[in-house]
């Protein structure tokens, strides 16, 4: 699927986080601008965070192919998140498409998260993002149950109606996201925290995929403490906010 299928005004960034997955590159730009066919109005955004494979030799390459595509360094990993803020401030467009560098998220789905957002925004007071769904995972076992699990836990503690946080692809709005409180690792709770900013998200279903090449570059056990200090961090944040009802008053 393409923007040409919805014939929409395309203004959109699209961020790619990656940390040494040089032999997935190639092939995944090249159905990005696939999809992307019917807009000029785009770009795509790699953040290599400190791979020490060839990834940024590859994207070197890449670029002499592809005029829509900007590399952005990270000298040292610094880890999802961050790679994910790094790309989104340097965004040149309003809207904002992620997905994980490794494949599995399909680009086909970006036209139509995108057309979700901009239509529903007409109806939905303040919806700022439309999370991806992974309702047919390829994965192991065990990241599938992991997955679940943690899930079950987030959104029960957090209430953030999100079927799915830890799926990649995502689309939303700049502005609002640059608004966030940004701390290490924020990307897993984002529907979390724009509902205690006031917005509104909703979730669609997406194509997910086997990873064809290389291994997770983030894994499960590594992150399960961390994880959990975060919840508790996330949590709080709630307990803090606090929105205000306001209006201006004119002078007579």
């Amino acid at each position: 699927m393409s923007f040409q299928t919805f014939g929409v005004t395309v203004k959109i960034s699209i961020v790619i986080p990656v940390h040494n997955e040089a032999d997935n590159i190639i092939s995944l730009v090249d159905e990005i601008v696939t999809a992307m066919s019917g807009t000029e109005e785009y770009e795509i955004i790699y953040v290599n965070d400190g791979s020490n494979d060839c990834t940024a030799a590859v994207l070197k390459q890449t670029q002499q192919l592809y005029k829509t595509l900007r590399v952005i360094q990270h000298q040292q990993s610094c880890g999802q998140s961050a790679a994910i803020y790094t790309g989104v401030k340097a965004a040149s467009y309003p809207y904002i498409a992620t997905l994980d560098g490794d494949g599995q998220n399909d680009p086909a789905d970006i036209p139509r998260l995108y057309n979700v957002l901009k239509k529903q925004r007409q109806s939905i007071n303040n919806l700022f993002m439309v999370a991806g769904w992974r309702h047919k995972r390829h994965d192991s076992a065990w990241r599938l149950f992991s997955s679940k699990v943690a899930n079950t836990v987030r959104s029960g503690l957090l209430g953030d109606n999100t079927l799915d946080t830890g799926c990649g692809l995502k689309v939303f709005l700049k502005d609002k996201f640059l608004e966030l409180p940004y701390f290490d690792h924020m990307h897993r709770f984002l529907p979390a925290l724009i509902l205690r900013a006031g917005g509104r998200v909703i979730s669609e279903p997406v194509t997910h995929r086997p990873r064809v090449h290389g291994r997770s570059n983030y894994g499960t056990l590594d992150r399960l403490w961390v994880g959990i200090i975060d919840l508790l961090g996330v949590i709080w944040l709630q307990k803090r906010a606090k929105l205000a009802m306001s209006k201006e008053i004119e002078c007579e």
